[in-house]
């Protein structure tokens, strides 16, 4: 682990709905309805967000987790202990489980609990810490589903605080995204991260004709940058990620990895991103960093957190688009 020196800046990670992750590799392929042995079984505090600070932590850059926990719960204890400053606020209740499967070729089956449902009191608190802790922030990330009870609106609001007070990434999907891109108009983040499903949703596209179209993407993603957006990083997989923004449109492929879990890898290609940004490389550079972060994190088994050695950017091939 890299200790954080702060000079690049601070990334305050936003998680309101945290999780417990348990990944349970499989010896052979899921089968229904069967009896399965394990060949190995992890648990770690997880989220976006707080996969977002593991990965800055690993890469030397001071973050700060925000998330609805107390201040001596095992989770917070856990993230304390890997290097993680964490500013909890107060919960609702116990922090939810997921369970991922992973099959040997590298399938993934995600169970996700719903969380504690939060109230108004609750939702304002975690607001309210958010704000309070980005004045000093490079970046402020957004990440993940919200928990019950939870306005769909809330990362909208929440972004329109955050305005004149620091940048802003948001990573999340269904309502809360489709709530987000409603009100573009009023407030728009300086980085939005769909993979191609989530881009399809928001723009009436057809997901499974994005991720095998780079340049249809871009197109499409250009739509949000007109809007507002500072710039979208459409991640697609295997077919690496397609960046947008105000100077240009680029394509990076994927390296050849052997899959392990893809589990955090989207997580891990958003800090690529914001990484290069700290370290003020251009746009095409920003994105090969990112790819090379989440081809990485795929390597990896479980909810894999890439250490910077084990990234390869210049392994990245970049395509400009912005002619297409």
């Amino acid at each position: 682990m890299t200790t954080p020196t702060g000079s690049l800046g601070t990334v305050v990670t936003v998680t309101a709905n945290p999780s417990l992750d348990r990944t349970v590799a499989l010896r052979r392929p899921l089968e229904r309805g069967a009896v399965q042995r394990v060949a190995t079984m992890t648990s770690q505090a997880g989220g976006k967000g707080v996969n977002i600070s593991r990965a800055a932590v690993a890469a030397g850059v001071a973050t700060i987790a925000v998330l609805p926990s107390t201040d001596d719960d095992p989770f917070v204890l856990e993230l304390r202990a890997a290097g993680i400053t964490c500013h909890p606020s107060r919960p609702s209740g116990p922090i939810r489980v997921n369970l991922t499967l992973t099959e040997p070729d590298g399938t993934t089956t995600k169970l996700n609990s719903p969380g504690a449902a939060m109230d108004d009191e609750h939702l304002e608190a975690l607001a309210d810490t958010v704000v309070e802790n980005a004045r000093e922030a490079a970046w402020v990330v957004l990440a993940g589903s919200l928990p019950p009870g939870a306005p769909a609106a809330f990362y909208a609001v929440l972004l329109s605080r955050l305005q004149s007070v620091a940048r802003v990434a948001v990573d999340t999907s269904e309502v809360p995204l489709a709530a987000l891109v409603e009100t573009l108009d009023a407030a728009a983040p300086q980085l939005l991260k769909p993979n191609a499903e989530e881009l399809a949703s928001v723009t009436g596209g057809d997901a499974e004709k994005l991720e095998a179209d780079p340049a249809l993407v871009a197109r499409v993603a250009r739509g949000l940058v007109d809007r507002g957006v500072g710039a979208v990083l459409a991640t697609l997989g295997s077919r690496g990620a397609v960046l947008v923004d105000s100077t240009g449109a680029w394509h990076a492929k994927a390296p050849s990895v052997a899959v392990a879990s893809t589990v955090g890898a989207g997580d891990s290609s958003l800090f690529g991103y914001l990484l290069g940004d700290l370290r003020g490389l251009p746009s095409a550079d920003c994105l090969a960093l990112a790819v090379g972060y989440g081809s990485a994190a795929a390597a990896l088994p479980g909810t894999g957190i890439p250490q910077p050695d084990d990234v390869d950017a210049a392994a990245v091939a970049v395509i400009d688009l912005s002619s297409t």
